[in-house]
């Protein structure tokens, strides 16, 4: 049954229904069968793209009685691999397809690299259809998955392909029972099951993925429940998840109310904490970014989450983050102005947060500074000698225009005035609001008593006059308080301005990759002219850093003490410092104790690397040498036995064998003893070294010669007429020994290896190659690890090391060994040395002589 569309009719993007798997084998594919049979049977045109049964039995009788596609065979390397066909499926137009493992990497050959591209192809066609995918294949837990089980996944496929689902059913099974799933043989082969049991599939491992995938789906599910709120249009919060929002001014309080707000939050079991600062659209906010970066440290220390939001209305922008954020809970901390200053300004932002709050439960938290706050200022803080001078200008100025202006005849009032209202603007700009508000008070009086009729008397003729000085007087402390408030936000925009830049060139001076801590006391001394910034420990008084500027120190020199985190202390040496400085110096104080504990942190996850390296190098040695040593030794302690036994007669030929068997197991027993113990004095730098000029055809023959099979077929080229290499001769051909080896274990049968010598600046490129199916890119920096046997077929003999040894080796000798890519997809291994110099013939020497 076909669906043709009639013509103009645009196809529908068919539906997409996932099933996750919170780890392999708890039963993706037969729920997806289970659901395709019940379609079936509800008369849907259904058909399986491709389903992978893995041997499963259950599964496999699930698929009966469905419709399967015939898969597409292509060959890829020699070997022939079965993928879904794409384009059958397209051509049948079923309304239902059943598509397998969504992650999968299809085999090279096809138009789509990744199965969930085959997939996309098919929803864009109208076709709905049902998938699988395990949590650890999605991209954005792939890298937790590889630190939980500590296995790599390859094959990932995007969040967004999956969060666009229409459908997404979890397919979860207790840890507990998937192992005993396992035990049963319900999901891998018995010769299987004791190795996935003991790695992958521990019921740590198990837990850690469940909660994953439990967490995954959750957050799918707040986002489709945002997306419905959305599209219906409603507002209000639904308390289906605790969270709590906390408005932080970077004020002293700040702490404390962090901390009742993750009370709050901690009562629910997945109670979410949001911390938020609003500053102003202008820039000009006045929260000490010191104190900021402190409290957003115990907010994330919490578990939370710091956002700064921009908005001049505050409560407003309070409450929009909230209700973006679906919070049911506001922490507010109470006002820090006291009574006077309430009923002078009116009510606070917590006052209007409540009222506009609506179903948002806000809290208004005590604290220590409740209260405590002061007056406002009517104006700007100016030194002492500048607030004299606007008093006095105040009382002077309009003295001053009255005695001119009384000279001029034939000005009218409104003229007189005018010159008032200008000399009151002057006085604004000088002394502030204050010196404006008595220089108006000083006018109105000596505009009543000189200019309006009747003259030398406060007394008012015409009730004109009397508004025209209510005017004026109104007036000018209009144009005074706005004249001063502009004059102020001038200031502050200029010197946030300033701060700013002087920020970004701090983080500049950094970013472009100077050492974070001379660098950052380089730019706090240079950016405030001072003699000398230290940073001391406070606990051994050990200086840390230092800068200082060259020349004699000012004579006024002043030192300031500034906290840096931790035991740190910021030591200034120099000018005294405005108030308005150290705003923006406990900035580059907390950029500074951030960078200390950088330092401090690379310092010792330096320290522990080496550890750690030769932790995991003793585990894998263990592991490996449990059995790659043991083998040869049994084989040789068998055959030795077996000839000094008393009561077998053995034939020539049986004793031949014997002898040789033995003779075997201890020469490779000796070469895996001889890696381990180059290896051990590679890592401990104590490998003696004797470097002369060196023949490759020479080393190479020798190198042949000590493999097992002597008559290995080896090709070389060009190695005769190659230059001379600067090496050491035995290791050397230990190197070339343990490459060559790895190329006849994975060359072609039949097929000789091919080892070549070419010279290029002064160094000769050694190339060994053979005919195998090759290394994949991503696989290339693993195969150079000890213990590794990638894509081995024989894991049975040596321990990975060879490769690993030969690096090493070759390093040592001062080349390198590296793999490149191959014509015909081979593996190549090349390995560069040093060439040696040419030494003139001795007797052309002496006759030069």
């Amino acid at each position: 049954m076909s669906r043709d569309l009639a013509p103009g009719t645009a196809a529908r993007r068919g539906r997409l229904r996932v099933y996750l798997g919170s780890a392999p084998g708890v039963g993706k594919t037969y729920r997806m069968l289970d659901e395709a049979h019940r379609k079936r049977e509800r008369g849907a045109d259904l058909v399986v793209g491709y389903i992978e049964c893995h041997g499963r039995h259950r599964t496999e009788r699930a698929l009966e009685g469905l419709d399967v596609v015939p898969r597409l065979t292509r060959t890829h390397r020699g070997s022939e691999f079965e993928e879904m066909d794409l384009d059958a499926v397209l051509a049948r137009r079923p309304s239902v397809a059943l598509v397998d493992e969504l992650a999968h990497t299809n085999v090279p050959g096809g138009r789509n690299a990744k199965r969930w591209q085959d997939v996309e192809e098919l929803l864009a066609a109208g076709i709905d259809v049902i998938t699988t995918v395990n949590v650890q294949h999605l991209e954005s837990l792939n890298d937790v998955v590889e630190k939980i089980t500590g296995i790599p996944q390859r094959e990932t496929v995007p969040d967004g392909v999956v969060r666009r689902a229409d459908q997404i059913e979890l397919v979860d099974m207790a840890p507990q029972a998937l192992r005993r799933r396992m035990a049963h043989g319900n999901v891998y082969k018995a010769e299987k099951v004791d190795a996935a049991l003991s790695n992958y599939f521990r019921v740590g491992n198990l837990t850690a993925l469940r909660e994953l995938a439990l967490l995954w789906v959750a957050g799918r599910v707040d986002e489709g429940l945002r997306d419905y709120r959305a599209a219906h249009d409603i507002d209000r919060v639904w308390e289906t998840t605790e969270r709590v929002v906390v408005a932080l001014t970077g004020g002293p309080e700040g702490e404390a109310l962090i901390r009742r707000a993750a009370r709050i939050a901690a009562r629910t079991a997945g109670g979410d904490l949001f911390a938020v600062h609003v500053t102003r659209s202008d820039g000009l906010a006045g929260a000490s970014p010191g104190s900021l970066a402190e409290q957003r440290r115990l907010v994330e220390s919490l578990g939370g989450s710091y956002h700064v939001v921009v908005g001049d209305d505050i409560p407003t922008a309070l409450l929009a983050f909230a209700r973006a954020h679906d919070a049911t809970q506001l922490v507010l901390g109470t006002s820090r102005r006291g009574r006077t200053t309430r009923f002078l300004t009116g009510p606070g932002i917590g006052e209007t947060t409540v009222d506009a709050s609506e179903d948002i439960d806000v809290h208004m938290v005590t604290h220590a500074f409740t209260g405590r706050g002061r007056l406002p200022s009517l104006g700007r803080r100016h030194s002492r000698r500048r607030t004299a001078a606007g008093i006095a200008s105040g009382l002077a100025l309009p003295a001053l225009l009255t005695a001119g202006l009384s000279q001029v005849p034939g000005l009218n009032l409104t003229t007189v005035a005018l010159i008032f209202q200008l000399g009151v603007v002057a006085v604004a700009l000088l002394g502030g609001a204050t010196s404006a508000l008595l220089a108006s008070l000083v006018a109105s009086l000596l505009l009543n008593y000189f200019f309006i009729p009747p003259v030398h008397t406060f007394t008012i003729g015409e009730p004109n006059n009397v508004i025209a000085l209510a005017v004026f007087a109104v007036v000018a402390l209009t144009v005074s308080t706005v004249v001063d408030r502009a004059t102020r936000l001038t200031a502050r925009a200029a010197r946030a301005t300033a701060e700013a830049e002087t920020l970004s060139t701090l983080a500049g001076s950094v970013l472009r990759g100077a050492e974070a801590v001379p660098a950052l006391l380089e730019k706090t001394r240079t950016a405030f002219g001072l003699d000398s910034v230290a940073l001391l420990d406070r606990a051994g008084g050990a200086t840390i850093a230092r800068s200082h500027a060259d020349g004699d120190p000012a004579p006024d020199r002043v030192v300031t003490e500034l906290p840096a985190g931790g035991e740190a202390l910021l030591i200034l040496a120099g000018r005294r410092l405005p108030a308005a400085d150290m705003r923006v110096l406990t900035a580059f104080a907390a950029h500074i104790a951030a960078a200390l504990e950088r330092d401090r942190l690379a310092t010792a996850a330096a320290e522990i690397e080496p550890v750690r390296a030769a932790d995991r190098m003793r585990t894998a040695l263990l592991a490996a040498v449990s059995h790659d040593l043991r083998t040869p030794l049994a084989a040789a302690l068998a055959a030795v036995g077996s000839l000094r036994s008393p009561d077998v007669e053995f034939s020539d030929d049986d004793r031949a064998e014997l002898l040789d068997l033995a003779d075997s197991s201890l020469v490779r027993l000796t070469r895996l003893v001889d890696n381990l113990l180059d290896m051990s004095r590679l890592q401990a730098g104590a490998l003696t070294l004797h470097l002369a000029p060196t023949r490759l055809d020479e080393v190479l023959s020798r190198a042949v010669d000590s493999l097992a099979d002597p008559g290995a077929p080896v090709r070389p080229v060009g190695l005769d007429t190659a230059p001379a290499v600067l090496a050491d001769p035995p290791l050397l051909e230990r190197v070339l020994a343990n490459v060559v080896t790895n190329a006849l274990r994975h060359n072609a049968p039949g097929r000789p290896v091919l080892v070549t010598a070419s010279s290029h600046l002064h160094r000769v490129e050694i190339r060994v190659v053979d005919r195998g199916p090759g290394i994949a890119p991503e696989q290339r920096d693993r195969m150079f690890l000890p213990f590794q046997r990638l894509g081995d077929t024989d894991n049975t003999t040596g321990l990975g090391l060879g490769l690993a040894l030969s690096r090493g080796l070759a390093e040592a000798m001062g080349g390198t060994l590296d793999v490149e890519d191959t014509p015909g997809g081979s593996t190549t291994m090349l390995l560069t040395l040093p060439a040696a110099e040419e030494s003139p013939d001795p007797e052309i020497a002496e006759a030069e002589g």
